[in-house]
């Protein structure tokens, strides 16, 4: 390698690296002089020194990736004053562990997931000594004493010996764990003001004092506190260094949220015209937790009040007591509807993944169709309303697994909900109803995405003429089968004015989707959708269209195009939604 230098000044042109591919280029990039010099006009003594420091930062550089005797070229160009420098680098073969001496000793010993861990370390026997790699290991094997309560833990031995000439590395790493420490009392403060009893908080803490520790409980205990949406903050501290007999105290501090939301806006839709939309939501109504919760949807054919009352539940599973009342007054082309329906419920979260609501509803409805023209251009209704009354239970199951519930690459979710009703118990028919829904997320490569979804329902009952328009199926929409509007694919009658869809007795519906995405943030979606509400014999209906997305900071938007292929109402749908898949 010829390093002679220039007696005058030059610049530092272009530092060109040559053989390595793009991560380890970085890398040697990052670590050299030279690189950091370009632009700068030195001494010709002071060009010559980096240049003689570039092959022992390129092989400095290399070492992380296992590359401990490389060949290493560096040639120089001077051309008009500025000096290019190339280095031409040969790898050669990476350094193999050799032996690996890898070991906790005392309770950590028996400790079956850390044992786990120890199994899973990297890099093994026979593998390339990649730093990274090692150290990623040793962090999270650290972390898991910490996680699991060995907070004495520390090094009795770290040291990794390279051997060159042999191509080998021989890695010595024990931890000595301490005693495993138990989970201690626990306080609770809210600053400035305290709005919760603590009471009511103490009930979250499903833990007995005394249990092992485990940052697992708080993280959970954390999200329990989160969900109820008292607070603005959630700080939980766990104090080894004040513990007592081996048991850490944890510290649990909660900063009030703001008691009072309202919400407006405004809203459309080919079914209910344009509308407003007003809310007010009480977060914590007294010191016991409860919520209240109002919504006004006023729009043109459809009005809806909605209030719900909850009451905190924690002493079986975390959840709520539900008491929602709600009135709805429909008055479009076609039909004249009112109902009233007063649910009472509990909802409990049985595990990470599934959730379960138990509810009996009340329900009280009017409607009558617009089918016949009066001679004078106007449609006249039918003589006489239909009433109905339904007192029932109802029991549904949520399942969702996801890596990401906002935008997730790797889901599944899934909806079971049964309905029961008899006229021995204040139901004007028998009648009994099964749904269940499932959604599917694939992410594939870097950019794509597989969406798939399904649905299926069914009533069973002798007097279906009985079942009020809120208790059937309908198929159609941004929901459902894209290229069709709102409950357009079902069971119709025909009026002087068009078409009109009363629901189903039964509810099949598929879609597939694929989503490409250009970056971070854009991407495109193409999908086909197909499926039927119907009585008897299904009436497949299938649509297909195409989409923009857009991962915003409030969560994804999908705009969709959608054209029906079995003789739709329109000749094209058109979606908006903004919010999470899941």
């Amino acid at each position: 390698m010829g390093v002679s230098g220039a007696a005058s000044a030059a610049r530092v042109g272009k530092v060109t690296v040559v053989g390595l591919d793009e991560v380890m280029t970085e890398n040697v990039e990052l670590a050299l002089s030279l690189v950091d010099a370009k632009g700068e006009e030195l001494s010709g003594r002071r060009v010559g020194y980096l240049v003689r420091q570039a092959e022992d930062e390129t092989r400095k550089a290399l070492e992380p990736f296992g590359y401990y005797d490389p060949k290493i070229e560096v040639e120089r160009q001077r051309d008009n004053g500025t000096v290019s420098v190339t280095i031409t680098v040969e790898p050669g073969e990476t350094v193999k562990v050799r032996r690996s001496d890898i070991a906790i000793i005392g309770e950590g010993a028996r400790d079956r997931y850390l044992k786990e861990d120890l199994a899973a370390f990297k890099p093994a026997i026979g593998e390339s000594f990649v730093h990274p790699t090692y150290e990623a290991s040793k962090v999270r094997i650290t972390r898991r004493l910490a996680e699991r309560g060995y907070f004495d833990a520390d090094f009795l031995s770290r040291r990794v010996e390279v051997t060159r000439a042999e191509q080998a590395a021989d890695i010595d790493l024990v931890w000595e764990s301490g005693r495993r420490y138990d989970m201690g009392p626990i306080s609770f403060s809210q600053e400035p003001n305290p709005i919760i009893r603590q009471s009511l908080l103490e009930q979250m803490v499903y833990w007995e004092e005394g249990s092992y520790y485990h940052q697992g409980k708080l993280d959970r205990f954390r999200q329990s506190l989160s969900r109820l949406d008292y607070f603005a903050a959630v700080d939980i501290v766990p104090q080894p260094d004040k513990a007592v007999e081996g048991r850490v105290p944890v510290e649990v501090t909660l900063t009030p949220a703001k008691r009072s939301i309202y919400t407006a806006g405004v809203s459309y839709s080919t079914l209910d015209g344009p509308g407003i939309r007003l809310g007010l939501e009480r977060r914590y109504l007294n010191d016991r937790g409860h919520k209240l919760n109002t919504q006004i949807d006023w729009a043109q054919y459809k009005k809806a009040v909605t209030t719900q009352y909850r009451i905190p539940a924690f002493a079986w599973r975390d959840g709520w007591y539900i008491v929602k009342g709600q009135l709805v007054d429909e008055q479009s082309d076609y039909i004249d509807s009112r109902r009233i329906e007063f649910v009472g419920s509990r909802t409990g979260q049985i595990n990470r993944y599934w959730t379960a609501t138990a509810s009996m509803h009340l329900l009280r409805e009017r409607w009558r169709y617009f089918t016949a023209d009066d001679g004078g251009g106007a449609l006249a209704p039918l003589p006489d309303y239909q009433f109905a009354t339904f007192a029932y239970p109802s029991l549904r199951a949520a399942y969702v697994n996801a890596d990401n519930t906002l935008f997730p690459r790797n889901a599944v979710s899934a909806v079971v909900e049964l309905k029961a009703g008899a006229e021995s118990l204040g139901s004007d028919a028998n009648f009994a109803q099964a749904y269940g829904s499932l959604r599917w997320y694939r992410g594939l490569g870097q950019r794509d995405r597989l969406i798939a979804r399904a649905e299926a329902g069914h009533t069973f009952t002798g007097d279906l003429v009985s079942m009020p328009p809120s208790l059937r199926y309908y198929a159609g929409g941004d929901r459902s089968i894209r290229g069709y509007a709102t409950n357009e694919v079902g069971p119709s009658i025909e009026t002087d004015n068009g078409r009109y869809y009363t629901g189903g007795k039964k509810l099949l519906t598929g879609s597939v989707e694929y989503e490409h995405y250009f970056n971070d943030s854009w991407g495109a979606a193409v999908f086909v959708d197909s499926g039927s509400a119907f009585d008897n014999d299904p009436d497949w209906h299938t649509g297909v269209g195409i989409g923009l997305r857009w991962i915003s900071p409030v969560g994804p938007l999908r705009l969709d195009i959608a054209r029906g292929l079995d003789d739709p109402d329109s000749s094209y749908q058109f979606y908006l939604n903004i919010g999470a898949d899941l």
